[in-house]
């Protein structure tokens, strides 16, 4: 390993660039939705689904970027995932027609979610506890700046040259961070703790994983709570554009708003990391998505659509939605040590499923309405605690977790994982 390798302050920044091509993927381009209607012959409704696409390939490639990482290390899967996604960025700069930008979009969502999975696995190969905690904050809080500027980019590049030059330039970022990779990446996953990638000790794998019902509460609180956040995002072209009468170039006045309560959110995560119990820290997170959802209910029913009053509450939820993501995230992993690549993937595809739905199905239906919006919201933001409420009920100790004796002997007996240690 060399010296820039065995650097421990280029990793966060590193594994956030890489973590950030997913909502480069989404937010980018939203600023040119009207123009690539207009030039593909689509429906908003149709275009809506380019997003869609991209999650549910996101979603389902999910299942395979961890595992394959555990079989054959993190770093090769991640560097051979972004050149992938660089030439996917380039197909859709060159789509000539709605099915085979669609068909692009998919390829993109099949290759963008290895930094962000094989990233987690790399933090919890290498540190516990606090440490860990503290270091997926701060790659959390670098990688929310993606979704605030991706917009803005996305809207400054579309008026100086186009929506194709949108994905371009989406491809070269990629290969900048290929390149930083190449330099400064460690591979964390050595080969004697690997084994062969096989279908059936996979499936037995992922079968424990989610016969795990703490596991499943902890994943779908988290998704839900992010859904509430993602119903807002996905609809950010009806509601920057249509509710609040901006234009192409002022998708901040959305974005900046939310991104800045969520980067908040994961700078006060990694401060409480050490300080806090995980109960503690998933309350308060909560408790500010409590009041945000009460302060957006409010606004939706007694204020027009305007700024700033529209996107303040938003943000608060926000704030606690990355307070509370980063300890739910390693109660997650830390439910399968043996297997945290496979498990992060699990986590990525509920996830992932999770928004696709949102996307396709749910903001396509409430984006033209603030109290539908805020309704919608509200109800995942309450169904994500309800969730957290359950798994307090039958999990007293937060602390460390153990797998029970029965999972353990199901995936000390899966062969793709027995001598994996995390």
């Amino acid at each position: 390993m060399n010296r820039f390798r065995a650097n421990p302050k280029l990793l966060a920044p590193l594994l956030a660039g890489m973590a950030m091509l997913g909502p480069f993927s989404i937010d980018a381009f939203f600023p040119a939705f009207r123009v690539m209607e207009a030039e593909l012959s689509v429906t908003p409704v149709a275009m809506q689904q380019s997003l869609s696409v991209y999650l549910l390939s996101f979603a389902a490639m999910s299942l395979l970027h961890g595992p394959l990482s555990d079989a054959y290390g993190r770093r090769g899967v991640i560097l051979w995932s972004m050149l992938l996604f660089a030439v996917a960025s380039g197909g859709c700069a060159l789509a000539g027609s709605y099915e085979m930008l669609l068909f692009f979009r998919a390829m993109q969502g099949v290759c963008a979610g290895a930094g962000m999975i094989v990233g987690r696995a790399i933090i919890r190969d290498r540190y516990d506890g606090a440490d860990a905690q503290r270091l997926m904050s701060q790659v959390s809080f670098i990688f929310g700046f993606a979704p605030a500027v991706a917009p803005i980019i996305g809207g400054f590049v579309l008026g100086l040259a186009g929506w194709r030059a949108i994905f371009w330039l989406l491809a070269g970022f990629t290969l900048l961070l290929v390149a930083a990779a190449l330099a400064a990446l460690p591979e964390t996953h050595p080969r004697e703790r690997r084994t062969r990638f096989q279908l059936k000790p996979l499936l037995r794998t992922y079968r424990a994983v989610i016969g795990d019902r703490r596991f499943l509460l902890l994943g779908f609180s988290a998704a839900l709570n992010f859904g509430a956040l993602f119903t807002y995002i996905a609809s950010a072209p009806s509601v920057v554009l249509n509710l609040l009468h901006l234009s192409e170039t002022e998708f901040a006045w959305l974005f900046v708003p939310v991104i800045a309560g969520m980067m908040l959110g994961s700078a006060t995560s990694a401060r409480m990391a050490g300080r806090m119990s995980a109960v503690r820290t998933v309350s308060v997170g909560f408790s500010l998505m409590a009041v945000g959802t009460v302060l957006n209910l409010a606004d939706s029913a007694w204020l027009p659509p305007m700024i700033p009053w529209f996107v303040l509450p938003v943000g608060v939820i926000g704030m606690g939605v990355t307070l509370a993501f980063p300890t739910l995230t390693l109660l997650m992993l830390d439910r399968f040590p043996a297997v945290r690549g496979a498990a992060a993937s699990v986590q990525a595809t509920i996830s992932l499923g999770v928004s696709a739905l949102v996307s396709g199905l749910v903001a396509p239906v409430v984006d033209a309405s603030p109290m539908l919006l805020a309704v919608s919201a509200a109800a995942m933001t309450a169904s994500g605690y309800a969730l957290w409420w359950l798994y307090r009920r039958i999990t007293p100790d937060v602390g460390p977790q153990v797998l029970s004796a029965k999972l353990e002997a199901a995936v000390a007996a899966t062969p793709s994982s027995a001598h994996v240690q995390g």
